[in-house]
């Protein structure tokens, strides 16, 4: 049986952001991790407008080839992490954007967060987004990975420099959503023909 392809997901996509430099220490980990086949999407990248799809995404019925490629990768993924930003005590609208242009694709599938930002390391947005992704059938886990003052993590040279047991909450989050990847795959629907 061939690994399941876990999506590490940037969620932030304002200049400046530092969620790139956490995804690649959290894609770095993964890999070491060996459970997945892991690659990272930067919302940024991806590129995304405002919902601008005419009829509602449980339907499937894509008009524009943004939203149709955005189907393809999301489809393509057994498992996610988010990695995103707190703003104003929740979430960005980058990472909600993203989530509400699919249906189908997020149906049975595990969800982590990353979180960072201040005080609160995130723990606000993560929350908040607990809500949408169980709307949306996906299966958030119980732990997440949480970091404060964002910007002392960062070095001089513009890596990510995580704090001391940072490594080992994340690994336990990484091997939580292995677990779980597993046992939801007989439960998720098939994917549609054509």
């Amino acid at each position: 049986m061939s690994a399941p392809r876990l999506q590490i997901i940037v969620g932030s996509t304002r200049p400046g952001r530092r969620g790139p430099l956490i995804a690649s220490w959290l894609h770095e980990l993964a890999v070491k991790h060996a459970g997945f086949d892991t690659e990272t999407i930067d919302l940024a990248e991806v590129g995304l407008p405002l919902l601008d799809e005419p009829r509602p995404p449980q339907r499937g019925q894509y008009e524009h080839a943004h939203t149709r490629r955005w189907s393809e990768i999301v489809r393509a993924g057994d498992a996610y992490v988010f990695v995103v930003p707190e703003y104003n005590h929740s979430y960005n609208a980058a990472t909600k954007n993203a989530l509400d242009f699919l249906a189908r694709e997020w149906v049975a599938k595990p969800v982590a967060f990353v979180g960072y930002g201040g005080v609160a390391a995130g723990a606000r947005a993560v929350q908040a987004l607990i809500p949408v992704v169980t709307a949306l059938g996906m299966v958030p886990l119980a732990g997440h990975v949480h970091i404060p003052f964002v910007r002392q993590s960062i070095t001089a040279q513009g890596r990510f420099e995580p704090a001391p047991g940072l490594a080992e909450s994340a690994a336990g989050v990484l091997d939580e959503l292995l677990r779980t990847t597993r046992g939801l795959a007989p439960s998720r629907p098939a994917a549609p023909v054509g």
